[in-house]
């Protein structure tokens, strides 16, 4: 692989989200990926500005977020972001599947943050990414 690194977003208002994500993660998601890096947003603005920068190679957003859930920022993502990065939305109902993808979410992982199943997630999402890159 040509990246380094591998950036994630990560956008929760709440920080003990933002701290599950990232200690599930570790420091890289599979052996054959890049080490990762995790860049944490607290509000949708710093979201946007990031998303706007560029650099993303993943989007992990909280569903639950408030005031601006993660599901409707990644609707507005996917409509509004020439090549947005793939985005993973972390949802607490399984009913809350639909909506996802409605937003157009390359994957869902379910609350609480689980350490075996999202960093698999993760993975598979960033080998397509990243081979898009090569």
């Amino acid at each position: 692989m040509s990246h380094d690194t591998a950036t994630i977003l990560v956008y929760s208002d709440d920080r003990t989200t933002r701290e599950q994500v990232r200690l599930a993660l570790g420091r890289r998601v599979a052996s054959d990926l890049p080490e990762i890096e995790i860049y944490e947003v607290a509000t949708q603005p710093a979201a946007l500005a990031a998303v706007d920068a560029g650099g993303l190679d993943l989007l992990i957003l909280d569903g639950e977020a408030n005031p601006s859930g993660g599901i409707g920022l990644c609707k507005q993502l996917k409509d509004e972001v020439a090549d947005c990065p793939p985005v993973l939305v972390l949802i607490i109902r399984v009913a809350d599947s639909w909506l996802a993808t409605w937003s157009r979410a390359d994957a869902v992982s379910m609350f609480p943050v689980d350490p075996v199943r999202l960093p698999a997630a993760v993975a598979e999402l960033l080998r397509a990414r990243l081979s898009q890159a090569v």
